[in-house]
């Protein structure tokens, strides 16, 4: 008996725990998905292959989202796809700079999510160039883009804060 009555004291005293309305939380959580979904898109982070060495430099300002034309030992790369030998356009071999144009027209013309609409909007272009291509390679390729209808052409350095630059 005695049990029985500090029993029903104690479920007396006892907060009771309520089940938690499971709406409401997925409608947290489905706004923190959106949220992270949207931000997330707007940061690029531009890698160079691991066989390229870019230039240092100390820059002060975040990089645009921009067409990336991609110059290595031996290849020319607009936006992940070949286009062209660094030998040819050395070599000033006729026709060699066609393809660049056509692929730079083609990023103008196709658009199919926000991220290339963006491209196709931009005027644009950035050039990551191996230190050891010739600069008339570069100087080729940087007539072709602003002939193309992208008039800001930015080249691609290595990032290093002024602090550390400074030191």
């Amino acid at each position: 008996m005695r049990n029985n009555r500090r029993m029903a004291r104690m479920s007396r005293n006892r907060v009771k725990i309520t089940k938690m309305p499971l709406t409401s939380l997925m409608d947290v959580f489905t706004i923190l998905v959106f949220f992270l979904l949207v931000n997330s898109g707007s940061v690029e982070i531009v890698e160079a292959p691991k066989d390229m060495a870019l230039p240092v430099s100390k820059i002060e300002t975040k990089p645009r989202e921009t067409v990336i034309v991609l110059v290595g030992r031996e290849q020319v790369l607009v936006q992940g796809k070949l286009v062209a030998l660094v030998e040819d356009i050395l070599g000033e071999k006729e026709g060699v700079l066609e393809p660049i144009t056509a692929r730079l027209a083609e990023l103008k013309t196709s658009v199919i999510g926000t991220s290339t609409a963006i491209l196709a909007d931009s005027d644009e272009v950035t050039i990551l160039a191996d230190k050891s291509v010739p600069f008339a390679v570069i100087k080729t390729i940087m007539s072709t883009c602003t002939g193309e209808g992208y008039e800001k052409v930015s080249l691609a350095v290595i990032q290093h804060n002024s602090q550390a630059a400074a030191g």
